[in-house]
């Protein structure tokens, strides 16, 4: 008789909108539903949200940011406020509080984006770790997250351009958060075989 397969670990995230407009009710938010969305559809895992809306204030986005990690979050994703426009400062905020600065997942965001448009080269997303946290910017459009974290796929279903969230569950690893697990036909996980964990039957 095989040993039953342990429940997977909840996830705590932390969602997170900054918009001047939204945050102040001319305009309907549409990044945290694109947020949750997606990620349910992509994690296996229990998962408890923490949603925040917010304006394109640094000192605000930087103590709230402070304050999902303080409340367990193991993974961060803001959207908007990324872009060169003086009221975008969410990499500064994103940086201040920062452990350690992660390149690779604003580079292979902007490399997504410029399959679409050439002012990707505008984006300055940027991904941290604080303490046992990743958090990362993403882009202000709902298309845009959903590219930017699944990446691009051929018509027969075939991976073109990798998303950024297969590296996440093992950078979480590597950091001390939890085992996130994905649903592959969404965005399989990344994983070395040393690190992976017998899969679990649906």
């Amino acid at each position: 008789m095989s040993a039953p397969h342990p429940s997977p670990d909840t996830i705590r995230i932390g969602i997170v909108s900054i918009s001047d407009r939204a945050s102040s009710g001319v305009y309907e938010d549409k990044g945290l539903p694109a947020l949750q969305e997606w990620l349910s559809r992509a994690l296996r895992n229990p998962l408890q949200f923490e949603s925040r809306l917010i304006p394109d204030e640094q000192d605000r986005i930087s103590a709230t940011l402070v304050e999902l990690v303080d409340a367990g979050c193991s993974l961060v994703l803001t959207t908007g406020g990324t872009g060169p426009a003086l009221r975008d400062v969410t990499p500064e905020a994103t940086r201040a509080v920062a452990d350690k600065e992660m390149p690779g997942f604003g580079e292979q965001m902007r490399q997504i984006s410029l399959k679409f448009v050439p002012t990707a080269i505008l984006s300055r997303q940027v991904a941290v770790v604080r303490g046992k946290s990743l958090i990362i910017n993403l882009p202000g459009q709902p298309k845009a997250i959903a590219e930017t974290l699944e990446g691009l796929r051929g018509a027969s279903g075939e991976s073109l351009v990798p998303g950024i969230f297969a590296a996440v569950p093992y950078c979480v690893d590597l950091i001390g958060g939890p085992y996130i697990e994905t649903v592959d036909t969404v965005c399989k996980a990344f994983r070395p075989k040393s690190a992976q964990r017998p899969s679990r039957p649906d």
